[in-house]
């Protein structure tokens, strides 16, 4: 141990920001650190990462082509009929019970009962949509499909 080893504790030493344009003694006068010339040396120089230069830009040179369903798009939740069985004690099956149970994320996203799996339970099931499959196996199984 010498003191020319002794150095602050970490963290309580901050860096100071640099002092820019305060004389060519500073290491950053004359051009502050910006360079010679060009637009990114001007004041208030700004634009935008996609723009290139004053050239038509990429996303205008690209054809522009096609129609995307996106904006139109229903998302369904998701339910499998094997997945019903797990509720138990459940005669009547809704989107809250399915919330409630864990087998679906939000309560008020419709919600699609697809026929994967068997059904053993007699159920009351009411859902926004059902897949043919679905809808056999849980009338096969003596309850009912509703449609909201």
């Amino acid at each position: 141990m010498s003191l020319s080893k002794l150095t602050p504790a970490k963290g309580s030493v901050k860096q100071k920001t640099k002092r820019l344009g305060r004389g060519t003694g500073s290491g950053t006068g004359t051009t502050a650190g910006r360079g010679m010339n060009g637009q990114k040396s001007r004041s208030g120089s700004k634009h935008h990462p996609w723009f290139e230069g004053g050239q038509m830009p990429l996303q205008r040179r690209v054809p522009k082509r096609g129609f995307s369903n996106k904006r139109f798009r229903q998302e369904y939740q998701i339910v499998n009929v094997q997945d019903l069985n797990l509720l138990e004690d459940v005669k009547v099956v809704n989107a809250d019970s399915l919330f409630e149970f864990g087998l679906i994320k939000k309560p008020n996203k419709p919600v699609k009962i697809l026929g994967y799996g068997e059904i053993t339970k007699v159920m009351e099931i009411t859902a926004d949509i059902f897949s043919e499959t679905a809808k056999e196996k849980i009338e096969k199984a003596g309850g009912k499909a509703l449609v909201l």
